[in-house]
């Protein structure tokens, strides 16, 4: 097995994490014109149901799996210990959530057969071992074969989604699509460890620490998975789950852009680096990838504050304009998350604090479930997007004050006023442009196309950190290295 390289990992992160970007680009303006907004809507409240028996099936074993398995890296027999361990938990806590997924599905009739093959979903979730292969930093195994299995579904899906009585359909492919991807991993397995040795098991022992990281991750689904469930069951209208899920649909991608493939591969890295003891490295590695989350985050924000009125009816077609609303409302969390992951990534995660981080997510989780049920009620999806604001700036400020100087207020000042600044210059000549270009397709290209080059310039001639070492440096290198070649 080759030696973990972060560049390449890096690289093979971000370019499957820029499919899973495109993959909405492609099939987003499509299923929204065909299922519509209420066909959008059911199923984005019914996946959120089976979101959290998923999360109560995989318990923490992503993020606890991913730490262990990095910590024996070097030690196959010790790897393979924890590989089988980790599996057979997650094996065990699936089987009693499917079970009681069962039950769920004997007493709601509404949507019953979606729920039945939403089953698929949760069999993912079982089989679902890429927390072994982010341990061992060899992304390629995760890449390669979810990338086939992600591009026939897209291929499907335009094959047989054609008409508004085809969602269950929809709903089948994505699932299975799904669950095929975890399936594909297990074919590296007998290679990587040695075949389980059922005497040495120690189950339970690893039972606490996954629910230390369970906790959060249940914590953390409440601003967004929560907030469907809640408009599904307050609000009562599919159509403003329909928008509400456009609207994070496009901040999703936005948070993929802006800091999820760092995260994924930095993750590992630095469980490593806080097992040497290198403090000064792992300080050093906190403030370039904030300096990356500022530089895309806020670029990201201003981006879409300018480009989602003319953005949504053209992408995803008549009758979601108040997704546009909700996205220029939610563009803020792209950039708080973004603080807050780099921290949960780089600091509190490997640094063994997920007791401390979990204790934040749940205050958050406490708020944002408060404010979203009041708010709803009377504002639909609006009150939504007003709890997961609250919550997540909650969060972001509470992981800052309690990271040990990690990071602090003053070295985001100084790394974001640069940015802040070109970005509300970008913003103008958005909306400068948006006002002189009357075709839709035109406009959001060219809003798209000036918005960058003037943020990117502007930072250029201001001199920005990031901006001086992209453009400068990491570019121009790569160029004249293959150029040598």
């Amino acid at each position: 097995m080759s030696s973990p390289n972060v560049k390449k990992n890096f690289a093979l992160s971000t370019a499957y994490q820029l499919l899973t970007l495109l993959t909405p680009f492609i099939t987003a303006p499509y299923v929204s014109r065909v299922l519509g907004a209420e066909g959008i809507g059911i199923y984005s409240y019914t996946a959120s149901v089976q979101m959290y028996f998923s999360m109560f099936a995989a318990l923490g074993t992503m993020s606890y799996g991913a730490r262990e398995i990095a910590r024996a890296r070097g030690n196959k027999r010790q790897t393979s210990r924890l590989f089988w361990e980790i599996a057979a938990l997650s094996a065990l806590s699936s089987l009693v959530c499917i079970a009681g997924w069962g039950v769920w599905i004997y007493f709601h009739v509404q949507y019953r057969m979606i729920y039945l093959v939403l089953t698929l979903s949760l069999l993912g979730t079982m089989a679902d071992i890429s927390w072994f292969f982010t341990g061992q930093e060899q992304f390629k195994y995760i890449v390669v074969r979810n990338t086939l299995v992600r591009i026939a579904g897209i291929l499907l899906l335009f094959l047989f989604v054609r008409e508004r009585s085809d969602l269950v359909l929809y709903i089948f492919l994505m699932s299975l699509t799904h669950l095929l991807g975890t399936l594909s991993m297990w074919m590296y397995i007998p290679r990587m460890v040695f075949r389980p040795c059922l005497r040495e098991f120690r189950l339970w022992m690893h039972l606490r620490e996954t629910l230390v990281y369970f906790v959060p991750t249940v914590a953390a689904s409440l601003y967004t998975v929560l907030n469907k469930v809640l408009i599904g069951a307050v609000g009562g209208d599919p159509r403003e789950n329909g928008y509400y899920e456009q609207a994070d649909k496009i901040i999703g991608m936005a948070k993929m852009l802006a800091f999820v493939s760092l995260n994924s591969v930095m993750g590992a890295r630095m469980s490593w680096l806080f097992g040497q003891g290198a403090d000064e490295e792992i300080r050093r590695r906190i403030l370039r990838s904030m300096d990356y989350v500022l530089f895309s985050g806020i670029g990201i924000v201003f981006g879409l504050v300018g480009v989602a009125p003319r953005f949504v009816p053209w992408f995803f077609g008549p009758g979601y304009d108040k997704a546009a609303g909700l996205i220029v409302l939610l563009s803020p969390i792209v950039l708080i998350i973004g603080i807050s992951n780099v921290l949960g990534s780089h600091y509190y995660n490997p640094a063994g604090l997920r007791a401390r981080s979990a204790r934040f997510l749940i205050y958050g989780a406490v708020t944002n479930l408060c404010v979203s049920y009041f708010l709803i009620t009377g504002w639909q999806s609006y009150g939504a997007v007003a709890g997961s604001l609250l919550a997540e700036s909650l969060v972001t400020w509470l992981y800052l004050r309690n990271c040990d100087g990690y990071l602090t207020m003053g070295s985001i000042a100084r790394g974001a006023w640069r940015k802040l600044a070109a970005g509300v210059v970008m913003w103008a000549l958005m909306r400068t442009a948006d006002s002189l270009i009357p075709d839709n397709t035109l406009a959001v290209f060219c809003e798209i196309a000036l918005g960058a080059g003037c943020y990117c310039a502007l930072l250029l001639l201001m001199k920005d950190s990031f901006a001086r070492y992209l453009f400068k440096e990491q570019i121009p290198g790569r160029i004249w290295k293959k150029a040598g070649r």
